[in-house]
């Protein structure tokens, strides 16, 4: 497991991606760390460079722990453990509590506290990565998997099958949504369209970077409230207690996109957004991602 004191910089909060890129960071560093390989400069066995993609993204917090909480010079304690997948994948989990929170002092994350038993006053992040290279040069279509060839996972632990994230991704691309619980419908289908930007989207080696997701997917959400009569405020105040995006496709830059979004209510008033990212010209589905939303 890997800790890490950190103060919240201007850099890494606020009401988009930066957080979330910021956690990915994390992912890359444990697995460097932990994983006998360095993720930013990987390559595989033909020399050419490989990238820890993420695949599955998850994030849960609670009303008093959530993505939009943090700000400048809170001070944060970070734990991190990283999971075996074989040669090719690693999962890693993130708990994130303010210093000084009790949750903050325990120096184990246990797979039962993330998913069964979670401390109201933390954020977890779980990812899911994949080892990927490009097929061909100067496109980001039709990436493959091919690992590092110093990449070591055999000596990390493996998650209980019950809390595998393989079998909510594979249901998430098949229903596109990630909540398969009973709700009332009421935005059904809202479609809207997104150009990839290369001024904005794009990571440092060309390809559509992971956290742009989250920022395309938040461009869905403020359209449907929009569209929904509700105005800026009471989208910065909505407060994301769960978000968990799967990643099935990367673009080139200036692909338009399609983007559909759904919006649910649940019983106890608790909204649910489902946004389907799609390439406009092939339809070839490029992301899936479910938003748990309340207002502050």
């Amino acid at each position: 497991m890997l800790l890490r004191d950190i103060t919240v910089t201007p850099a890494m909060c606020g009401y988009n991606s930066l957080f979330v890129g910021q956690v990915g960071d994390w992912t890359w560093q444990t697995v460097s760390e932990l994983c006998g390989t360095d993720a930013f400069t990987a390559r595989d066995e033909s020399g050419a460079p490989t990238y820890l993609a993420f695949y599955y993204y998850h994030l849960r917090g609670s009303r008093e722990m959530h993505l939009r909480r943090f700000t400048f010079g809170d001070r944060l304690r970070v734990l991190s453990a990283c999971y075996g997948y074989g040669s090719e994948s690693v999962l890693t989990l993130h708990r994130i509590a303010l210093a000084g929170d009790p949750a903050a002092e325990a120096e184990k994350l246990d797979p039962v506290e993330f998913y069964e038993r979670p401390h109201p006053g933390c954020l977890y992040v779980e990812t899911f990565n994949r080892w990927v290279t490009r097929s061909a040069q100067r496109s980001n279509r039709d990436l493959v998997r091919s690992a590092p060839v110093d990449f070591r996972h055999e000596h990390l632990p493996i998650l209980p099958e019950r809390y595998s994230p393989r079998a909510v991704y594979h249901r998430a691309r098949t229903a596109r949504t990630f909540d398969e619980g009973p709700a009332e419908v009421v935005v059904d289908g809202h479609t809207t369209t997104y150009r990839l930007d290369p001024t904005r989207d794009l990571n440092g080696v060309g390809l559509v970077y992971f956290a742009a997701y989250f920022s395309i997917v938040d461009t869905a959400v403020w359209r449907l409230w929009q569209l929904l009569g509700r105005d800026e405020e009471e989208y910065l105040r909505l407060r994301l207690t769960d978000e968990r995006v799967c990643y099935l496709g990367n673009a080139d830059a200036g692909t338009v996109l399609t983007l559909t979004a759904r919006l649910r209510r649940h019983a106890d008033g608790a909204e649910v957004v489902d946004v389907v990212i799609e390439e406009q010209d092939t339809a070839r589905l490029i992301a899936v991602a479910t938003l748990q939303v309340g207002a502050a």
